[in-house]
């Protein structure tokens, strides 16, 4: 893919939409492609994650879980952002990701995402509150489902 196709894809993610032609550049530049076959493994739960992986094409199952005790926890395609948090701080991955298709993805290292909010450090006071309302909102959720757990 070219670095204008890339552009185009990173525009597309939701994390990146308000992002300008420049800044897409500078992610786009230090990312890099990776092709895999359907039921290849993207990265397992629990890894070292290091970086976030936009699809480009395809499908992406993650599961949690091995064997008998595997259980799908989502299925993600083109525009997809999987890892977002691996691209501000050292985590691991919370699940599995495997292809269900041939998949084009582009791979986004935290060193390159962070050199752009270096760069560009307007971009990490807006990143900080979408994270900030993320984590409210997840906040809110789980409290509504408190009482379905009740004793």
């Amino acid at each position: 893919m070219s670095l204008e196709g890339d552009i185009r894809t990173l525009r597309q993610v939701p994390l990146f939409e308000d992002l300008e032609t420049d800044q897409l550049r500078l992610l786009a530049f230090g990312a890099d492609h990776r092709q895999l076959r359907a039921g290849e493994v993207l990265f397992r739960e629990a890894a070292r994650a290091d970086a976030g992986f936009v699809i480009v094409s395809g499908t992406v199952v993650m599961v949690q879980g091995e064997g008998a005790r595997e259980r799908v926890v989502g299925r993600f395609g083109p525009g997809t952002l999987l890892g977002e948090i691996a691209l501000v701080t050292e985590t691991r991955r919370p699940a599995t990701a495997r292809t269900e298709s041939d998949c084009a993805l582009i791979r986004i290292p935290r060193p390159v995402f962070r050199r752009m909010l270096e760069e560009f450090p307007a971009i990490a006071g807006a990143l900080h509150e979408r994270f900030a309302r993320q984590l409210a909102d997840m906040t809110r959720r789980i409290a509504a489902m408190e009482s379905r757990f009740a004793d």
